[in-house]
């Protein structure tokens, strides 16, 4: 890399160099050089979740900054794993671009990019079971590459314990997504039901059950069943269609807007929230909604 070329390369190829310098051990950020993947995965979700607050504020010119800090993340990532002899940008961006030639055999005949253009009969719904077959395809091939590196002759391990269906579901996931996740691995193989009225009746089932860990006054059993709740309510929004995520941040919303209604609606009186009671705050929540 030297300074004279720096400003006639590609956008891209001008971030990955700025991240080396930024990691050069005699003249980088001494910041940058403290992190660590394991350290940056705090600043990874606050970046996806600032991409997401864009979106849903309609910001397209936020979003494109947002969208950058997302890009920079990756950069980082590949850096640091350059620097450990792992991996880098090319690796992942020539693995994705695989990835995902591979798992389109209907924009892509034969997995050959040259094939691209040929007309192909297929629903948006055959193309999400497809998708699922690929995917459980390779991680079956990764299963077995990793038999493969353990060796022969060597005594059991985690790699000739065949995997469970729901074992490669990271846990790392908010416990929301995850539960989506688990549920449609699940569903994939077979466990779930066919419509939602059972789905519904599970949900009824088991705020009764959490009724009753109330009234026993049994904490730990009272936790354990909102979970159950929380799952269920999970689950009826993926039998319904909708992204729980995005459904709760749309519920957010509606809470703040009809919140700060209420606010605007007493300070009129004169009031404030802390001088109303329960039973006028709840009649102007009513109104809110109406409003809102």
């Amino acid at each position: 890399m030297t300074k004279t070329n720096y400003s006639d390369k590609a956008s891209i190829d001008k971030l990955v160099d700025l991240m080396t310098m930024l990691r050069d051990q005699q003249h980088g950020c001494p910041w940058d050089l403290k992190q660590t993947i394991k350290s940056l995965l705090p600043y990874t979700l606050e970046e996806a979740y600032e991409v997401a607050d864009a979106i849903e504020s309609d910001d397209m010119v936020e979003l494109e900054d947002e969208l950058g800090d997302l890009l920079f993340q990756v950069v980082f990532y590949a850096q640091i794993a350059k620097e450990q002899g792992l991996f880098n940008f090319d690796d992942v961006a020539a693995a994705i671009t695989d990835k995902l030639v591979r798992r389109h055999p209907h924009v892509f005949p034969e997995r050959d990019v040259s094939q691209f253009g040929k007309e192909q009969n297929i629903s948006a719904e055959q193309v999400v079971l497809n998708w699922e077959a690929i995917k459980a395809e390779e991680k079956e091939e990764k299963r077995k590459k990793g038999s493969i590196k353990a060796g022969a002759g060597h005594s059991q391990n985690k790699d000739d314990i065949p995997q469970g269906i729901l074992d490669d579901v990271p846990r790392a996931l908010p416990a929301m997504e995850r539960a989506r996740k688990l549920q449609k691995r699940a569903a994939g193989v077979g466990f779930d039901w066919k419509d939602i009225k059972p789905v519904l009746d599970k949900l009824k089932e088991e705020i009764a059950e959490f009724e009753e860990a109330l009234a026993a006054e049994d904490a730990e059993h009272i936790s354990d069943e909102l979970g159950d709740i929380l799952f269920s309510a999970i689950n009826l929004a993926r039998h319904s269609s909708v992204e729980p995520e995005l459904a709760l941040r749309s519920a957010n919303a509606r809470f703040v807007d009809r919140f700060a209604w209420i606010e605007a609606a007493l300070r009129k009186e004169g009031k404030t929230v802390q001088e109303s009671n329960l039973e006028e705050l709840d009649s102007l929540w009513n109104l809110a909604k109406l409003s809102k």
